[in-house]
């Protein structure tokens, strides 16, 4: 009976996933479109604006506005289960994995490495660890935090990734592809507000 319910809660679980990834998948493909967007209107494009606008200032404004403050971890030995009821607790679809000696980063695991790796092969959530699934340390795409938005818009859409860990000699934060579609956002709306203020002539 507990094998049971312990099966439906691995099942809700993953379907919670699965529709944030499903969500995040429309986010990268957002990107994609900007970038795309830009390169062929060349400098008349929104994204000028962004030229200017580093990976910290987009980390700060998470949580209580602190550089780091978005990101949560785990350890390789901890099993993929409590893991992935983690990300659906904190609704994120990543966890960085840390070192035994702290902010030290081993690797990332995301909620499409759960998907793929666990319920595609059909094996145990329970007695799997997290190292066994995780993206390890040298294969990590990272990003530090006065990396132009803009590249690591570029280096998401070119490795397909949806969360890129911020390193300053040991991790200071993650930004995810939400974080990056949100800058460009509040840019556009910014560019939008200054135009209707020309327009109405409340500015020179």
């Amino acid at each position: 009976m507990q094998a049971i319910v312990r099966a439906l809660r691995s099942w809700q679980e993953t379907l919670k996933i699965a529709n944030s990834q499903h969500s995040c998948r429309r986010e990268t493909n957002q990107v994609e479109k900007i970038l795309e967007g830009s390169e062929s209107r060349g400098s008349s494009s929104p994204l000028k604006g962004l030229e200017n606008i580093t990976v910290a200032e987009i980390v700060s404004r998470n949580g209580d506005g602190s550089i780091g403050s978005s990101w949560l971890s785990c350890s390789a030995d901890d099993a993929a289960i409590d893991t992935v009821q983690n990300m659906a607790r904190n609704n994120v679809g990543s966890l960085v994995v840390l070192k035994p000696e702290g902010q030290q980063i081993a690797g990332i695991v995301t909620e499409g490495d759960y998907l793929k790796k666990i319920i595609a092969d059909g094996r145990c959530p329970i007695y799997t660890k997290v190292g066994e699934i995780m993206t390890c340390e040298d294969k990590l795409v990272t990003v530090t935090s006065d990396t132009n938005i803009l590249k690591a818009m570029q280096l998401m859409t070119e490795n397909r990734i949806r969360h890129v860990p911020v390193i300053d000699g040991k991790l200071v934060g993650m930004i995810s592809v939400v974080d990056v579609v949100k800058a460009v956002v509040k840019q556009q709306n910014g560019e939008l507000e200054r135009l209707n203020e020309y327009i109405k002539g409340e500015s020179y």
